[in-house]
């Protein structure tokens, strides 16, 4: 014995008849929020701050004292250097 049956209906009708809770205003508000924080990390990966990051004046000197700390060749403090 074979029994086909169709149920025409929406997928929010479905939810309803089964009792599942409607989760679309938590949906929204959870993709509202992921939106924002994406905007805000795009902003942190312009151009424009990648090169105030990658250009820092301070760079050089983190680069050389952590060269200079990994080579042994002094402290790596500038109160023990001077």
């Amino acid at each position: 014995m074979k029994v086909n049956v169709e149920i025409d209906c929406t997928p929010l009708e479905a939810r309803q008849f089964f009792g599942l809770p409607d989760v679309a205003p938590m949906q929204m508000a959870v993709m509202e929020k992921l939106q924002q924080q994406m905007t805000s990390n795009i902003e942190k990966v312009s151009p424009e701050a990648l090169m105030q990051s990658w250009l820092d004046p301070k760079l050089a000197e983190r680069f050389q004292d952590m060269f200079v700390a990994m080579a042994g060749l002094g402290s790596t403090s500038k109160k023990d250097r001077k």
